[in-house]
Formats: C-alpha cells, structure tokens, sequence
C-alpha cells in the first residue's frame, strides 16, 4: 500500500495539490479512530479512510474547497441513532475532523531577465513564490544575477518551453527584450493552463500582439486568460516599484481577493475586441 506521506511529498515535487483530512475528536461509538486520516487529491482520487460513507464523501467535498480557498477547515458531524444508517457507520457519536490544504510553493516562471524581471524575482521570493528565470542571454540569466530563484534557464524560448511545464497552479509573467520575445513566449503561454499570465507593455503592443495571434487563427477568447499591462495602480515607475505592485496582483490571484475599484490602471482592460480597444 503507497505510503500516505509519500504520497504528499510526491503531490508537491510535482507542483499539485491536495487536502489531508484528519479525525481529531471521537465520542460514543464511532468505528473510526482519533488520527485516522484520508488525502484527498486534486483529481478527487484519495488514499487512506476515516470510515467511509457519507461522512467520507462530505469530507472529500470540503477537502476539494480547502485546495481552491487554500485554507484549513475544522467539520464536526453529530450522528445520532437517526444518522447512523445514512452516515455508513455502525453506531453513533460525534466527530471532528480537521482539512488541511497540502500545497506546493507557489511557482512564478518569468520570461526576460532584465532589470525588471531581477526585481520581480526578488519581491516575489520575498513573499513566498518560487521563481524560475527563463532567457536566451547566458550573461542575464546566471544564478549569480538571480540568487534567490528556484531555477534559471539559460536557452532559447522555444528549447526552454520544453523543460518547464505551467499548469493550473502556475504564474507566468512575460518581460523579455523586446516585441519578438514578447509573441514567442504569449503564444505558448496561452495554450497552458496557468492560473496567471501577465504581459508588461503599453496597450498598443499589447494590442499589435494580439492581432499578430488572431492572425494565425489564436480565438481572441484566449487573450482573456492575460492580465496586461500588470500590476496594481500604485503610481509605479522605478523597476522596484513595479516588481511590488505586480506581486501585490498576483498575491491578490493567489489568495482570491476582490480588488478595490480602481485598483488596476483605468487602461489595464482584459482584452474584449479590437474595435473596443481602439475607442
């Protein structure tokens, strides 16, 4: 039988998530036992029981909801004689079970290793991302100018989308040299299921690439995944203060926060139609 602990090492190497429930309290006559303790993966899979029936699948269900809030839980269950055939379990009693997120560091891949992007990697280090550097300058993209980051790649964009994989819990941020990288990078980026994709730029090339997308037969639908230009309104200008204000956004993501109106640039619109864009 796989090793639940195993198990949660091998969920976040592999950058997913999952939930371990565990019984913290027993009363009465409930065939279950204090620390029994089930994960619950992301694909809804699991390993390990707290006893099974409906009490199991209610806490399958609040597992999956600790992963997306990314935030504990405790459940109490009071089964009495009238619950007993209905939970699954032979007697009744009260339980609580407490659901913990299992979560790996969240990981922010950044496209360009510019000025912009060392100060990006360093403020989101700071506020608990893992950074993976990626450009096809061996003189920019060095552990010594990146200290603090996960991993760098030094390699050409398209050799380097090959050796890193986005998924549903990755952040990417593109800030590359210029317009070309720029379009190498969003193209496969939009075909990724990140939870994050960010563009630096004015909104004309932000508009310029898009249109160079729908004309290789991209759906304008997929723009909408891009936040562009990034960052929060906070009158941003030196590379330092634009570092601060796109983690703020991208913690904002991660943590699911409504943002203020106004927060965002009056021009940071997500893409809707060019017609639109132009008014």
């Amino acid at each position: 039988m796989m090793d639940l602990y195993e198990e949660i090492l091998k969920v976040r190497k592999n950058g997913k998530r999952a939930a371990l429930a565990t019984i913290v309290r027993v009363r009465g006559s409930i065939p279950s036992y204090e620390a029994a303790k089930i994960l619950v993966r992301e694909d809804g899979s699991t390993l390990g029981s707290i006893g099974g029936g409906c009490v199991e699948a209610e806490v399958v269900l609040a597992s999956q909801k600790a992963m997306q809030e990314e935030k504990s839980r405790m459940l109490s269950f009071d089964l009495t004689e009238d619950d007993v055939e209905q939970s699954g379990l032979v007697c009744g009693g009260t339980l609580e079970v407490f659901v913990e997120p299992i979560l790996a560091p969240p990981r922010l891949f950044v496209f360009g290793a510019g000025h912009v992007s060392r100060a990006i990697s360093k403020v989101a280090t700071l506020a608990g991302f893992q950074t993976v550097i990626i450009d096809d300058r061996p003189d920019y993209a060095s552990p010594k100018r990146f200290p603090e980051a996960a991993e760098v790649i030094a390699d050409y964009f398209e050799k380097a989308f090959t050796r890193v994989q986005l998924n549903e819990s990755s952040y990417a941020v593109i800030v590359t040299r210029g317009h070309k990288e720029d379009f190498t990078v969003l193209r496969w980026a939009i075909q990724t299921p990140a939870r994050y994709i960010g563009l630096i730029g004015s909104k004309r090339k932000i508009r310029t690439l898009y249109e160079r997308l729908e004309e290789e037969g991209f759906d304008p639908e997929r723009f909408k995944k891009v936040t562009a230009p990034i960052g929060l309104d906070i009158g941003a200008i030196t590379a330092e203060e634009i570092a601060i204000a796109f983690v703020a956004e991208i913690i904002a993501v991660r943590r699911r926060a409504e943002l203020p109106v106004g927060a965002k640039l009056s021009d940071n619109l997500r893409y809707k139609s060019h017609v639109e864009q132009k008014c």
